[in-house]
């Protein structure tokens, strides 16, 4: 049976490669149903990445692919800067997110980010980001993101035959809801605001238990 969150509680989000942690991000819930879940990663929430993912190095540092071996450190560190609220849904590719800067408050766009579709776990929800993205501007104009990582991880074989499929049959939708306004290009979410009484959070004990 479904493990569904109260608002305000905080799960991890969590990337996993070849079974094993990659990227795990502490998230609180603003509301889960059966048909989407939305959280939001606040500045100051405790992240886990790979060593030079977490750094800000991922143009000139290693990607999943190389790391045949499986091997790779796990640093901790903070997520700073903006506030996002991201939504989910059962058997999506993709995430959908909205960007604020925290301290001024001024909404910096949308954000598509292909992923495999999220299974709940025992301490959040369970995905890997497929490199792809899609950066939309507050007016809906967007730019295709990362589209050579992603070219080069399908080349690696680091995406599979049917994720590809999977990311194929989600662009149209997308690309559909953008045209046409649809949730949640619509601006539904542009007016939400974390509960003053929320902090920080920190990722939930045995977040790297598989």
């Amino acid at each position: 049976m479904a493990t569904f969150w109260k608002t305000g509680e905080v799960i991890a989000w969590r990337g996993i490669d070849r079974n094993r942690p990659w990227h795990i991000q502490a998230a609180v819930v603003v509301n889960d149903r059966p048909d989407e879940l939305v959280v939001s990663f606040l500045p100051g929430a405790e992240c886990v990445a790979e060593k030079s993912y977490a750094e800000g190095q991922k143009k000139n540092g290693k990607r999943r692919w190389d790391f045949k071996n499986n091997e790779w450190e796990l640093v901790t560190f903070a997520w700073h800067t903006n506030r996002v609220v991201a939504i989910v849904q059962p058997e999506k590719y993709y995430s959908i997110m909205y960007f604020w800067n925290h301290n001024s408050n001024k909404f910096l766009g949308y954000y598509v980010n292909f992923q495999l579709p999220f299974i709940r776990s025992h301490c959040g929800i369970d995905t890997l980001d497929l490199d792809l993205d899609l950066d939309i501007e507050p007016d809906l104009a967007f730019t295709w993101k990362d589209e050579d990582d992603y070219q080069k991880a399908i080349e690696h074989r680091a995406i599979s035959q049917e994720w590809i499929q999977g990311i194929e049959a989600a662009k149209p939708e997308i690309l559909d809801k953008l045209e046409k306004h649809h949730y949640p290009f619509d601006g539904s979410w542009l007016n939400w605001m974390p509960d003053s009484n929320w902090s920080p959070p920190r990722l939930p004990e045995n977040w790297d238990k598989i």
